[in-house]
């Protein structure tokens, strides 16, 4: 049964294109590494993730209006993994912010910057089969509807006012309005199920140190880079060829807009991101971490120790649960795409091929049509070892052509999970 909700009344959509690449089979890859290990390594990750992650918001309580703690620490109960949504579609907000919140997230983003903003915003889809993953990027600079959202988790009729056509990015702004990072996820969540149509089962929110750490964990990421990029604001110097970026150098390619040859876009930024993703999940596979432990706990370390998610996410057994479930799944079965949109100004806005592509998800599709069975024509069939074939005196006409249906090509670019730039 698709994760799905009745639309809210929606204006009009008002977008443009896609993209596809390789990233949850990193999330995959420890996780379940992480349960090959037994006594004190095993012990080990599940004790650094408890204590490093600990528990946010309940999005089920939420809708059945019980107020939360969103300081709460999950106590480790399960002692199997299991996917705690087997059998059911399963979206899941992933946010990068852009908050200075603390010394080392100040000393990384500079400048005198209030709050905290959605710097990057994915949803990820993980149909009901667990045959596939599909991430969304939704851009920042977005112009939607964003839907009413609790101050606090404490009191959920205490509200900031809904707000129309806003930049997609404020929505994260006025839920940590309070210092809350978990109410800035789930004000965001509530703005994406009102675009979208969708329900948004559990989130997570990873800030400017968390991502650095996690690629120095890894050893840096080896990236080809087709020209010289200079981004002084990101602090960005990056020469042309192929190299491994460390963390810093992966945080500034990841933020950088004001380059050379670019329109400075949040657009463009995506596509950078994409593909600095793609490395991240190749090198980290590359890196065989199922079978080193110390490589394992390092990255594991490094990533939960900046990240912050829902009550559902913080149980270190329901995530190797799900990724069990999706072992099957190759860097060909992970796709990213790029919201569908329209160009309005310096922002952009929906358009009909969005309203397409949400519909793929509601309706548990893949968002990349799949290619049609190929059936062999009888007519070109050996004979069964022993028969008699035609006289070859005799002329054989040409078999007949079976037109075959060739499905329409997706109204969107896509890439596979293992194409990257050479350089």
């Amino acid at each position: 049964m698709p994760s799905t909700r009745p639309p809210a009344a929606r204006v009009p959509r008002h977008s443009r294109r896609t993209r596809r690449h390789g990233v949850l089979r990193l999330v995959a890859t420890v996780l379940v590494g992480a349960l090959t290990f037994v006594g004190g390594g095993a012990f080990a990750v599940y004790s650094n993730f408890a204590s490093n992650v600990g528990g946010g918001l309940d999005i089920d309580a939420l809708r059945s209006e019980a107020p939360q703690d969103p300081e709460q620490t999950a106590e480790p109960q399960q002692e199997q993994a299991a996917d705690p949504r087997a059998g059911q579609a399963l979206n899941i907000l992933l946010v990068g912010s852009d908050s200075r919140g603390g010394d080392e997230n100040q000393a990384i983003g500079g400048g005198d910057v209030g709050g905290a903003r959605s710097d990057t915003t994915l949803l990820m889809h993980i149909p009901a089969d667990r045959s596939r993953v599909e991430a969304v990027s939704i851009p920042r600079d977005l112009l939607t509807d964003i839907p009413a959202c609790p101050r606090t988790a404490d009191d959920l009729t205490d509200t900031y006012a809904s707000e129309r056509s806003q930049m997609f990015n404020k929505a994260f702004f006025n839920g940590s309005g309070q210092g809350d990072v978990h109410m800035g996820a789930y004000c965001t969540l509530l703005t994406v199920e009102s675009l979208t149509g969708l329900t948004v089962d559990e989130y997570a929110v990873v800030d400017f140190a968390g991502f650095q750490r996690m690629v120095d964990s890894i050893g840096g990421v080896p990236m080809c880079i087709p020209e010289p990029i200079v981004d002084p604001r990101s602090d960005l110097d990056l020469a042309a060829g192929q190299q491994t970026l460390n963390g810093q150098q992966a945080l500034g390619l990841a933020r950088a807009r004001k380059i050379a040859g670019s329109d400075g876009s949040d657009i463009q930024r995506i596509d950078r991101q994409q593909e600095l993703l793609a490395a991240v999940a190749r090198q980290v596979l590359s890196k065989n971490l199922v079978t080193d432990l110390p490589a394992l706990l390092s990255f594991f370390d490094a990533v939960t120790d900046s990240l912050s998610v829902s009550t559902g996410l913080a149980s270190p057994m329901n995530l190797a649960g799900i990724a069990t479930s999706l072992g099957s799944v190759g860097a060909s079965g992970i796709t990213f795409v790029t919201m569908p949109f329209d160009y309005s100004g310096a922002r952009v806005v929906e358009n009909d091929l969005s309203e397409q592509l949400w519909d793929r998800l509601r309706t548990d599709e893949p968002i990349v049509t799949p290619e049609p069975p190929i059936v062999a024509d009888p007519a070109t069939e050996a004979p069964p070892a022993g028969e008699e074939t035609t006289d070859p005196a005799v002329e054989t006409p040409a078999p007949e052509e079976t037109p075959v249906e060739t499905p329409a090509p997706d109204p969107w670019t896509v890439v596979t999970g293992t194409d990257q730039a050479v350089c």
